[in-house]
């Protein structure tokens, strides 16, 4: 915290050129994209519920999300390579998803509490700007939206993923040559899209009118 611009630049520039040393070793010991995705899930898992939190509870903060994903690594390596938990058998590869969720939900959650929260200031800010809602806010904004707030974002999310996998499967459906099933998904997809603008543009403009 209080670096130059220049030592935060320098340190990304290292970041960068690190991961592109590990992923390189990775992949050169993957044989197949089956097994490329299967180790992105295992080494992610546990870390998408305090992504999403984030949005919905103020308590979370920037150490909760490099301490799961941090967990997430080194638990599945661990499961993987000193348990055995294999992510080519499937019932190894269940087991492993679930370990490494629960443990890693278990040390972001601590972390969460033992490291201190965002500034008061920080905090209102973030809440005016994405209009966050839910209960999980009252204790920062006691005039947040409440339940209906919360469960109409959690279906915009759900909306969302809808919209990615309609479009990844519609485009791979018409590249493969499945034209009907593809361009029923890429329609479906666009609608979606729409709806999502639609739903959204309103909270858009009451943000533009606050600022």
């Amino acid at each position: 915290m209080g670096r130059s611009e220049r030592h935060y630049a320098a340190a990304g520039r290292l970041a960068t050129l690190v991961m592109m040393v590990i992923s390189g070793v990775v992949t050169l010991n993957i044989g197949t994209v089956e097994g490329a995705w299967k180790f992105l899930l295992a080494i992610g898992a546990g870390t998408g519920l305090v992504y999403l939190l984030r949005w919905y509870w103020w308590r979370v903060n920037a150490w909760s999300e490099v301490s799961a994903m941090a967990a997430a690594l080194v638990f599945s390596l661990v499961a993987q390579w000193g348990f055995g938990l294999s992510p080519d058998d499937p019932r190894g590869f269940a087991q492993l998803l679930l370990v490494t969720t629960a443990l890693t939900t278990i040390v972001w959650l601590a972390v969460t509490y033992l490291t201190p929260a965002e500034r008061p200031d920080h905090l209102r800010a973030f809440h005016r700007r994405v209009r966050a809602g839910g209960p999980g806010w009252r204790a920062v904004a006691p005039d947040t939206a409440g339940e209906t707030a919360l469960g109409a974002g959690l279906v915009q999310w759900l909306l969302g993923c809808a919209v990615v996998y309609l479009a990844l499967f519609g485009i791979g459906g018409l590249v493969l040559g499945q034209r009907g099933k593809g361009a029923m998904a890429v329609i479906a997809s666009a609608i979606l899209t729409w709806y999502l603008v639609s739903a959204t543009r309103p909270a858009v403009r009451t943000e533009t009118s606050v600022v």
